[in-house]
């Protein structure tokens, strides 16, 4: 059996799809189903899910979007859609609201009861191209809110550099893009003042071509004369600005607020910072459109003194070997400043110390959340010895009962 769209809300409730409530007014509809459209356009999001979920956002517009059937809904709820009950919006059948029995029977086809909640002046060709993404324009007198196009500029990518201490502390730092703006000129028509643009000849409006084959085939292609849009621009008729574009490069500086504990090649997004969308080249006369978004890859620039693991930061401190000995105190630096640090009795290359929380924070953790700072000793052993030096170690080599060290002083020789 076939369904059409109005099938699929007999279950399920427009208002949760857009995630309005039912005393929304006809604007807060309109914003969340743009704002789904922008999510889940199958042109953006490559999800597997995200093609249904447009298609869905699209079928609630649709319905609610309709004075007659929002109110159908508002008063029946499902059943006021229910393909068995034959219903029909427009109906007024003498069997009352759930009335005909010829919608029941689907005798009426497509134009009668079939529809379930689609008006007999639904464009089916549109319905499913819209799903399908073919979906271009209404080729009927009126234009149906499941066509409304929403233009998406692309995204725009750049790099920035930052040193190691504005990763750990974060920055705000302003970064020189070109994106496509809408045109001052037309306003983002593409067209030059007083011209409008006109039904394309070489398709009759419809956007396609139709090729016949051998054997009494057909085949549809894309006209190239209008791009598929179905209207032409008259020549001489476009924007010498925009050159019909309705969208021209333009610098601009965007300041971007870059987290404290951000790494290096970790992205950031801008939301809306991107293209413009070329509304130029639409059908629409005045399109909807939304600017791609701004994506900044980090790059951060390695430190003399500092390395990192995650949250965490390493330094290697080091330190004489008599301090290593006989133990001490050493000043080392942290993010912050400097710090003293006890050295342990007998202290050796690879020991570490662990000073908890003065390492980075933690990305989308608490802002009191930080990683630590993982200190590494290493001895520093003497390549020369003077000769008051090789003699005090010779004489604890002896003290400590070491056989194995040489010994050129001989200072335990005598006697």
């Amino acid at each position: 059996e076939f369904h059409s769209s109005g099938a699929r809300y007999a279950t399920r409730n427009p208002y949760s799809v857009l995630g309005v409530g039912e005393n929304a007014s006809a604007s807060e509809i309109k914003k969340a189903y743009y704002s789904l459209a922008k999510k889940y356009h199958p042109d953006t999001n490559k999800d597997a899910k995200a093609k249904d979920q447009f298609s869905d956002a699209q079928s609630a517009y649709e319905l609610l979007s309709d004075p007659k059937k929002k109110e159908t809904w508002d008063q029946y709820g499902a059943a006021g859609f229910d393909q068995g009950a034959g219903f029909h919006p427009g109906g007024g059948s003498a069997g009352g609201p759930f009335g005909s029995a010829a919608g029941a029977g689907g005798q009426q086809g497509f134009g009668g009861g079939f529809g379930g909640g689609f008006g007999a002046d639904i464009n089916f060709e549109d319905i499913f191209g819209a799903f399908t993404g073919g979906g271009r324009r209404n080729r009927g007198s009126r234009q149906s809110p499941i066509h409304e196009e929403i233009l998406v500029g692309q995204d725009i990518e750049v790099q920035t550099n930052i040193s190691f201490m504005d990763a750990a502390k974060g920055i705000s730092k302003d970064v020189l893009i070109t994106p496509l703006v809408q045109c001052k000129t037309c306003s983002g028509r593409g067209l030059k003042k007083g011209q409008s643009r006109s039904s394309c000849q070489k398709c009759g409006g419809t956007g396609t071509r139709m090729h016949f084959l051998q054997a009494g085939f057909q085949m549809a292609s894309t006209c190239e004369t209008c791009g598929g849009q179905g209207v032409v621009i008259p020549r001489g008729g476009e924007c010498s600005t925009c050159n019909g574009n309705g969208v021209v490069r333009e610098r601009k500086t965007v300041n971007v607020d870059i987290p404290g504990g951000i790494e290096d090649g970790m992205r950031l997004r801008v939301s809306g910072k991107g293209d413009a969308a070329a509304t130029g080249s639409t059908a629409n006369a005045n399109p909807h459109s939304t600017p791609g978004d701004l994506y900044v890859h980090i790059r951060v620039t390695p430190d003399a003194k500092f390395a990192r693991s995650g949250a965490n930061v390493l330094y290697t401190a080091s330190i004489p070997l008599t301090t290593a000995v006989l133990g001490g105190e050493v000043t080392i630096p942290t993010l912050i400043s400097d710090v003293k640090l006890k050295v342990a009795t007998g202290t050796g290359t690879g020991d570490k110390v662990t000073l908890s929380g003065m390492g980075m924070p933690k990305l989308g953790g608490r802002r009191t959340a930080f990683g630590d700072l993982r200190v590494e000793f290493r001895v520093m052993m003497p390549k020369y010895l003077s000769a008051n030096q090789r003699t005090i170690l010779e004489m604890l080599a002896d003290e400590l009962g070491d056989k194995s060290a040489k010994r050129i002083m001989n200072v335990g020789s005598s006697g």
